[in-house]
């Protein structure tokens, strides 16, 4: 059996933090900030807090989204 890279565990983390916190199990944090950013009567907040906390990525949270969305954090096989 093969040791997941960092990446993998860096999602798992994020994704099981989100969890805690009320969020679904297979979303990011990032992800879910964008979801409700866009929501009438939304909380754009934790979007802001999280796209400057990730300065160097260009709409870290909306790209987080579209990957989600894509399926693009899972192996080929179930995408």
């Amino acid at each position: 059996m093969k040791h997941p890279d960092a990446f993998q565990v860096l999602i798992a983390f994020d994704q099981l933090l989100n969890t805690f916190i009320g969020g679904m199990a297979d979303e990011t944090l990032s992800a879910r900030a964008y979801r409700h950013s866009i929501e009438e009567n939304g909380r754009e907040w934790p979007a802001w807090i999280i796209n400057h906390l990730f300065f160097w990525q260009k709409e870290h949270c909306y790209q987080a989204y579209l990957s989600e969305k894509a399926r693009s954090h899972l192996p080929k096989d179930y995408q």
